[in-house]
C-alpha cells in the first residue's frame, strides 16, 4: 500500500496550476493614436534635420532681414535724428530751418532709393522666376531637380549653425575649457526657459528671477544682451551688470523707454551706466523708488579746518558711493535749467571753499543773489557790472603777476598753495547775464589762472554757444550738468555723449511743490575719479545751517592775499582785449568798491599808511602812473604838510622803503630823460 505524500512537499507536475496560468485577452493589433503621432513626429524631425530644412528656413529668414535692411538703408534712423535735431533747436530759427531742409532732402532720397531698390529686386526675381518657369514648361526633370537643389542649398548655406562650425578659443589653442564662476543672480541667454515671456520686475522675488526678467525684456526689445550677473536687491530697486554680444550698451540706452514699459517702471526708471573698463558691459539700475533716500547729509566742517587741496565730500552717487572733490586749480562749469538746483550746487562748493585755511572765496552774480546764505563767509561779493569787471581784471592781473613771481619764490611750474600764499576761488553765477567785458575777462582768466591758483567756476542755465557766447564748455576741466536740454548735454559732454550714457536731460527740474531731480547732476573731470556717466545727488543743506556756518567762519576771520602777489601785480601790463578796461584797483580799493570788510591786516598802518595815501593821491591828481622821486617830493610839499617841507630826497626814499614801497625803480622814458628812477602808481597803490 503506497504511503501518502506529506503536505509540505509540492506535487511534481509539468502542468501549471490554473491559478498560475495567465489569462490573455483580445488586444488590438495597432498602436495607440498618441504613440503613433509622437513616433511620426520624431521620425519627421529626424528626416528634416538630416535634410537641413531648419537651416534652410533660418537662412531665408536671415536673407529676408538683410533685404529689409538694404531696403531701408538707415534712412528712417537719419530722418528720426533730423526730427530730434529740430526739437533740440527750439528757439534757434536758422538751425530749425537748416534741419528741416535736411529732413526734406533725406525723405526725397529715401523715396528714390526705395524705387531703385524695388526695381532691382523685381528684375532679379523676374529672371529667377522665368528660369524656373522655362524648366517647368519644358518638362525637364533634371532642370526642376537642379533648381530645387539650388533653392535648398542657398537657404541651408545662409542658415548654417556657425556656432558649431567654428571652433572655440579653447579648441583652437588646445586649452582646457573652464566654466566661468557665476555669481548670485547670474543668467545667460541660453539658459532662458523656452516660451517664457517678459514680466514686470516687481514680480521678481529672487536675484535669479530678476536676472531672467532682465534678459526676457531685452530679448523682447531686440537688445543683444546675452548675460546678466551680479544681480542685487537695493532699497530703491535692482542693480546688475549686463553684457551685449555685438555693438555696445548704447542699444540699452536707445531702448530705455520700451524697457521701462516691459519692467513696469516709472519714467527714467531704467538707468544704464556703460563700464569704461569693459566696452561690452554696463551697470543696469532698475529704479522703483528714490535711490538717494538713504544718502548721508553734509558733514560739519569747522572754520579753517581743511585745505583747498583736500578731497571733501560733496554728494552721493546713485550707487551709494561718495562724491569727493578737491577744488585746487580746477576750472569749473555748472549747467542746469531753472529749477535744476544750480544754486544748491554752487552753495555746496562754496561751503567747502569757505571752510579752508588756504583759500579766498569770491562771489559774483550780475542777476541773482549768488551764494545767498553763505554771504557772510565770502571775502568779496560782486553784483554790479562795475564790481564784477573790476574783480575779474584784478585777478587776471594777479595771476599774471604770480606767473612771473613763481621762479623768484622757487615754486616751480605751478603756484604752491599754503596759508602764506593762498588759493582763490571765483564763483561766477548767471554767467550769460554778465557784460561783454566781464565774459571776455572771464575767458582770459580761464586760460591762465589754473597754474597760478586762481580758479574760476562759472554757472549757466545752458551750455551751448547761445548761453556762453563761445564754445568753451568742453575746454573746461570740471563739468557738472543737472536737468537741462539734450542740446546742452551734447554741448558740454560731446556729440556722442547721449549714446554713451550721459543723460542729464532726462532729469526733471523742480517746481514750487515738488523738488523732483533738482540737485542731481552728471559730473566729468572730478580729480581722482573716472569720467563715467553716473548720476549724483549734491548734499542739500538747509538755509539756516548755511547761515550759521557762514557766521562762524566770519567770526574766525578771513584769509587774506599775500603781499608778494599784490606787489607782483604792479610789474605786469594790462591785457590788450580790444576793449576799454576799467581802472586796475588795489586790494583795498577793490574791497571798498564791493562794500567788503577791510579787515585788520589788509593795509599799511600809521604814518606809513598816511605817506602811501598821499603819494597815491598826488599821482592820481596829476593823472600819471609814474613819477620821479624828486618830482614826487615837490608834489608832496604842495600838500602843505609840515613834515614834507623839511624832507630831503633821501628822507623820502627811506620813508617809502619803510612803508614797503622799496627803493626807487627805473620808470622808462619820461620827457627828455631816457630812464629816470622813481615810483609807479600801481605798485604803491597795492600797499593800501
Amino acid at each position: 500500500m503506497a504511503t501518502p505524500l506529506s503536505t509540505e512537499y509540492p506535487t511534481l507536475t509539468l502542468v501549471p496550476a490554473a491559478a498560475e496560468t495567465p489569462v490573455f485577452k483580445d488586444e488590438p493589433a495597432t498602436r495607440k493614436p498618441a504613440t503613433s503621432v509622437r513616433a511620426i513626429a520624431e521620425r519627421t524631425n529626424r528626416v528634416a534635420h538630416m535634410a537641413l530644412l531648419p537651416h534652410t528656413l533660418r537662412g531665408y529668414r536671415q536673407l529676408g532681414r538683410r533685404w529689409l535692411e538694404r531696403y531701408r538703408d538707415s534712412y528712417p534712423q537719419m530722418i528720426a535724428s533730423a526730427d530730434r535735431a529740430i526739437l533740440d533747436a527750439d528757439g534757434d530759427v536758422a538751425a530749425q530751418a537748416r534741419h528741416k531742409e535736411q529732413r526734406t532732402e533725406l525723405r526725397a532720397e529715401y523715396r528714390r532709393h526705395r524705387k531703385l531698390f524695388l526695381g532691382k529686386t523685381a528684375g532679379v526675381a523676374g529672371i529667377v522666376t522665368g528660369g524656373v518657369g522655362v524648366g517647368a514648361v519644358t518638362g525637364s526633370l533634371w532642370l526642376d531637380l537642379i533648381a530645387g537643389l539650388g533653392v535648398w542649398g542657398v537657404g541651408a548655406f545662409h542658415g548654417r549653425d556657425r556656432d558649431r562650425s567654428e571652433p572655440t578659443i579653447e579648441q583652437t589653442l588646445g586649452l582646457p575649457h573652464v566654466e566661468p564662476a557665476r555669481t548670485r543672480g547670474s543668467v545667460a541667454v541660453d539658459a532662458l526657459p523656452a516660451g517664457a515671456k517678459p514680466f514686470p520686475i516687481s514680480r521678481a522675488e529672487t536675484p535669479e528671477q530678476a536676472a531672467t526678467c532682465v534678459l526676457l525684456a531685452m530679448a523682447a526689445e531686440n537688445v543683444p544682451v546675452v548675460e546678466v550677473w551680479d544681480m542685487e536687491r537695493q532699497p530703491w530697486g535692482w542693480q546688475c551688470k549686463v553684457r551685449v554680444s555685438e555693438g555696445t550698451p548704447e542699444a540699452i540706452i536707445a531702448k530705455a523707454g520700451g524697457l521701462e514699459t516691459r519692467f513696469d517702471l516709472p519714467t527714467n526708471g531704467v538707468r544704464p551706466q556703460p563700464m569704461v573698463e569693459r566696452r561690452a558691459c554696463a551697470i543696469l539700475r532698475l529704479v522703483e523708488g528714490n535711490p538717494f533716500a538713504t544718502a548721508p547729509g553734509m558733514p560739519y566742517r569747522e572754520p579753517k579746518s581743511i585745505s583747498i587741496t583736500d578731497k571733501s565730500r560733496l554728494g552721493t552717487s546713485v550707487g551709494g558711493g561718495p562724491l569727493q572733490a578737491a577744488f585746487a586749480g580746477v576750472m569749473g562749469l555748472v549747467v542746469a535749467a531753472s529749477g535744476g538746483g544750480k544754486t544748491g550746487m554752487l552753495q555746496a562748493i562754496g561751503e567747502i571753499t569757505t571752510a579752508c585755511y588756504d583759500n579766498i572765496t569770491i562771489d559774483l552774480d550780475p542777476h541773482g543773489d549768488g551764494l545767498e546764505d553763505l554771504h557772510d563767509a565770502v571775502r568779496i561779493t560782486g553784483r554790479s557790472h562795475q564790481q564784477i569787471e573790476a574783480v575779474l581784471l584784478f585777478f587776471l592781473m594777479l595771476s599774471k603777476g604770480r606767473a612771473r613771481l613763481r621762479a623768484r619764490l622757487g615754486m616751480g611750474k605751478k603756484w604752491k598753495i599754503s596759508k602764506e600764499h593762498p588759493h582763490f576761488t571765483v564763483i561766477f553765477d548767471e554767467f550769460p547775464k554778465g557784460s561783454e567785458l566781464a565774459k571776455r575777462l572771464a575767458f582770459e582768466l580761464l586760460l591762465v589762472g589754473r597754474k597760478e591758483a586762481v580758479t574760476l567756476i562759472i554757472a549757466s542755465q545752458g551750455g551751448t554757444k547761445l548761453y556762453l557766447g563761445e564754445n568753451i564748455a568742453q575746454m573746461i576741466a570740471l563739468k557738472a550738468v543737472g536737468p537741462c536740454k539734450v542740446g546742452d548735454t551734447r554741448a558740454v559732454f560731446g556729440d556722442g555723449a547721449v549714446a554713451e550714457g550721459w543723460l542729464p536731460h532726462k532729469l526733471s527740474p523742480a517746481t514750487d511743490t515738488d523738488p523732483k531731480d533738482a540737485g542731481h547732476v552728471y559730473l566729468q573731470g572730478v580729480p581722482g575719479m573716472a569720467d563715467e556717466p553716473v548720476e549724483y545727488a549734491i548734499h542739500p543743506t538747509p538755509s539756516d545751517v548755511l547761515r550759521k556756518l557762514a557766521a562762524e567762519r566770519r567770526e574766525a576771520g578771513f584769509v587774506e592775499p599775500d603781499q608778494d602777489s599784490l606787489r607782483a601785480m604792479a610789474d605786469v601790463d594790462l591785457p590788450d582785449l580790444g576793449m576799454t578796461l576799467p581802472k586796475l584797483l588795489t586790494w583795498e580799493q577793490l574791497l571798498s568798491l564791493c562794500d567788503a570788510d577791510l579787515g585788520d591786516d589788509v593795509a599799511v598802518a600809521g604814518d606809513a599808511r598816511k605817506l602811501i595815501e598821499d603819494v597815491v593821491a598826488v599821482m592820481e591828481k596829476a593823472r600819471i602812473d609814474r613819477m620821479k622821486t624828486e618830482v614826487l617830493l615837490l608834489a608832496l610839499r604842495r600838500l602843505g604838510e609840515d613834515a614834507y617841507l623839511e624832507w630831503a630826497v633821501d628822507d623820502l626814499k627811506a620813508a617809502m622803503k619803510q612803508a614797503g614801497a622799496g627803493a626807487p625803480e627805473t620808470l622808462g622814458r619820461i620827457g627828455d630823460e631816457q630812464n629816470p628812477r622813481g615810483y609807479k602808481l600801481a605798485k604803491i597803490a597795492a600797499l593800501l
